[in-house]
């Protein structure tokens, strides 16, 4: 394939007069062997060369050239026929498998070239879905950042001077306007909670080993307060995610598998388990909700899809369950990379 890969490079015009020209010592050496030693499939090399690397009319005209060097080289050689009939069929046989094989070449030819394109576009479509992801996540990075550098300070300083104002006013003996203020300043640090909230849902993951468990024990513990349900989260073993994009995928797919569980499954447990075995992590969400076969209906199947394929971009598999005591279990199982598995041995 090399020497193909090779040969193609040439041009087109090139590539058919070489072709053509390789039929020549293939006919003499056809005269020299006579009659009686057939070289059909030898005739077969520069057909085969002319439909593959140029184009099928290419080979169709090597291969009716190769019928005509085959006759020459036939006759030359003496070759008795008891009938005209018979060298007419003859001819006809070997210039119609002359034409098979080119038009065969060249249709194996098509085939494999339509299948490296769709293996090309299958494969800048799943990196341009990479791209759109990353850029998604970034972009939360850098908003989450700014509400957290940003606005949550200037809620923060608000806040204290509405407390300033509060004893300013109590200094003053204005009880009614100091209630004011004090109530002022506890909705500002309302706001700030919420905005900090807010800013580590969109950053959930640091950049270091545990960044992940705590993301998720903070995830868990959001949704208890939030979500008014029982979210729980344990680990076993000792998970490691070094990559901080693998994190952020699991943690996703945890967020979406809690949302799912409280929007459509009306789950009011949830528990959230981090597990390392020493050959796979595994990150389980389990719930006490409907199912997922009852409430599929009623989603727009979006957010499992885009788990499905938070969990192939990461190299893991998502399995998706309903225990006959009820509920949804969402299991993404990842295997330990060789230096992992180490350190987990360790």
């Amino acid at each position: 394939m090399r020497f193909i890969t090779a040969f193609q490079r040439q041009p087109r015009a090139w590539i058919f007069a070489e072709a053509a020209a390789l039929l020549l010592p293939i006919g003499f050496y056809d005269y020299s062997t006579g009659y009686e030693v057939s070289l059909t499939i030898i005739y077969c090399i520069p057909i085969f060369l002319a439909a593959w690397c140029c184009d099928k009319k290419s080979g169709l005209l090597i291969a009716l050239m190769a019928g005509i060097t085959w006759w020459w080289a036939d006759v030359q050689a003496g070759h008795p026929y008891l009938r005209s009939w018979m060298e007419a069929w003859e001819v006809f046989v070997c210039c119609g498998f002359f034409i098979i094989t080119a038009i065969g070449t060249a249709a194996v030819k098509e085939q494999r070239d339509a299948s490296a394109s769709r293996i090309a576009l299958l494969e800048y479509s799943q990196r341009l879905e990479r791209e759109i992801i990353g850029i998604s996540e970034r972009e939360q990075e850098r908003i989450g950042q700014d509400l957290h550098d940003g606005i949550c300070q200037y809620l923060a300083a608000l806040s204290c001077s509405a407390a300033s104002l509060k004893s300013d006013l109590e200094g003053h003996d204005l009880v009614a306007e100091a209630r004011v203020a004090d109530e002022l300043a506890r909705f500002l640090r309302d706001a700030v909670v919420q905005t900090r909230n807010l800013a580590r849902g969109l950053v959930p993951v640091q950049m270091d080993e545990a960044g992940l468990a705590s993301a998720l024990e903070e995830l868990t513990a959001s949704a208890t307060r939030l979500l008014g349900i029982r979210c729980v989260y344990e680990s076993a073993g000792a998970p490691l995610i070094r990559d901080n994009a693998v994190a952020m995928h699991l943690y996703r797919i945890a967020q979406e598998a809690i949302n799912n569980a409280t929007k459509h499954g009306g789950a009011t447990n949830v528990l959230v388990s981090f597990i390392a075995d020493g050959k796979a992590t595994t990150l389980r969400i389990a719930d006490d909700g409907a199912g997922i076969s009852k409430t599929a209906a009623g989603s727009d199947g979006m957010g499992l899809g885009l788990m499905h394929y938070r969990a192939r971009l990461i190299g893991g598999e998502l399995s998706i369950e309903e225990p006959h005591a009820g509920g949804t279990v969402v299991s993404c199982g990842i295997p330990l990379r060789g230096e992992e598995w180490r350190q987990y041995a360790a």
